[in-house]
């Protein structure tokens, strides 16, 4: 992410959508939308967005498996392993 955002006004979104839908898509940078000079929304192309929930996906199992592993929940990786190896034994 750039140092300084983008930002834009509401009046300015209104008259030019599709330029300002083009900079986000060709910058891969979020677009920070005003109203009454206050950040209101933020605007990212759709490969941002899916990148970023990919991202939050990952970080999601990771705190899911962190509190699995403090609450005992789970298996060591030596059983982890021999099944796997029993299991790719089958094949």
């Amino acid at each position: 992410m750039s140092a300084i955002p983008t930002i834009v006004p509401i009046s300015e979104l209104r008259q030019d959508a599709s330029a300002i839908l083009k900079r986000a898509a060709a910058s891969g940078e979020p677009v920070f939308i005003t109203q009454h000079g206050r950040a209101s929304a933020v605007l990212v192309s759709a490969g941002a967005y899916e990148r970023a929930q990919h991202d939050f996906e990952i970080l999601r199992l990771l705190a899911r498996g962190e509190a699995d592993i403090e609450a005992g929940v789970g298996y060591d990786l030596e059983t982890v392993m021999a099944e796997a190896e029993a299991l790719l034994g089958e094949s």
